[in-house]
């Protein structure tokens, strides 16, 4: 694998790893059709999980069989799939080493009457599927938000330790926030910010609106302004900013169900805003495969550009 100077220079931002997470890195941004280029596209496929089977896989009912989603990833030439432990052991063996995985080790149920996640995978089960990183969810805002980042910090030291890299989902939701705080400019800068604190490599956050949640955050604002704050490139700029000044990953999950046409526009914003790329499972999965596949190709060909 030759490594090229931009993926080289990413790595360089990570001055704390050692070479197995650095290499693990790599891996994930010089697979796949995107490869080097620094931009990635990740197929993560947790709602049966999140949302129950059904409404996850009904619509399109190849994607009940897990090795499907390993395919998908596959064709489409894409950099990861992310997942959690039994969707992962299911392909692990026909799949070995075609495309670097994710092993999402926390999860949460549509059944559960709060906001946590419980940890349902490992740093070993990880390192025994041949994963290349772990993705962990923290839900900034949650009146379990502290336990979740003290999980967090304790599996990415192991992770680190080991070699792999941490992939962070920083979903704010909680008490002081309703729907519109929850993808509001401000929101989700500073969850993408906590998730860079917390030592994320890769940090996937909701692509945000032009809302300002927080009183004290409007004040601020108002005297120093996002430019084009109206529009998704000005504001994915300013949610890549808040990561370090853009030295840490930042990929931008696809949202409810769109049209291809709105998910291929959304890749627009976040290519032009300097967003490392897209991280889509509803909006791929659920399609018909050579529709899903149409869909992830004109995707990727944004991030060519």
């Amino acid at each position: 694998m030759q490594i090229t100077p931009k993926v080289r220079e990413i790595l360089s931002w990570y001055e704390s790893d050692n070479p197995g997470t650095k290499t693990n890195l790599a891996r994930i941004l010089m697979e796949g059709k995107l490869g080097g280029t620094g931009r990635m596209v990740i197929l993560p496929v947790d709602q049966g999980f999140e949302h129950g089977p059904a409404r996850s896989f009904a619509p399109n009912p190849a994607a009940y069989d897990p090795r499907y989603h390993f395919e998908l990833a596959i064709e489409a030439g894409l950099n990861a799939y992310a997942a959690p432990l039994g969707m992962i052991e299911a392909g692990a063996a026909s799949f070995a080493g075609a495309i670097p995985t994710i092993l999402k080790v926390n999860s949460s149920n549509s059944l559960s009457t709060t906001k946590d996640q419980a940890v349902t995978g490992s740093v070993a089960d990880a390192l025994r599927l041949g994963c290349s990183a772990i993705g962990f969810t923290i839900y900034p805002g949650s009146e379990y938000q502290f336990e979740m980042m003290e999980e967090l910090r304790e599996m990415a030291e192991e992770a680190k330790a080991a070699g792999l890299a941490v992939v962070v989902w920083s979903y704010p939701r909680g008490p002081m926030l309703d729907k519109v705080g929850e993808t509001a400019l401000d929101i989700c800068a500073y969850a993408a910010h906590m998730a860079a604190l917390l030592g994320a490599h890769i940090i996937k956050v909701k692509p945000p609106t032009e809302a300002i949640s927080l009183d004290a955050a409007k004040k601020t604002y108002e005297k120093s302004p996002v430019p084009e704050i109206g529009t998704l490139a000005g504001r994915i700029r300013h949610v890549v900013q808040s990561c370090f000044g853009g030295r840490r990953l930042v990929v931008f999950s696809g949202g409810e169900s769109g049209t291809s046409e709105a998910m291929v526009e959304m890749a627009r914003g976040i290519h032009a805003g300097g967003g490392n790329g897209s991280i889509i499972g509803r909006n791929t999965f659920q399609r018909p495969k050579e529709e899903a596949l149409r869909l992830l190709s004109d995707i990727i060909e944004v991030y060519r550009r």
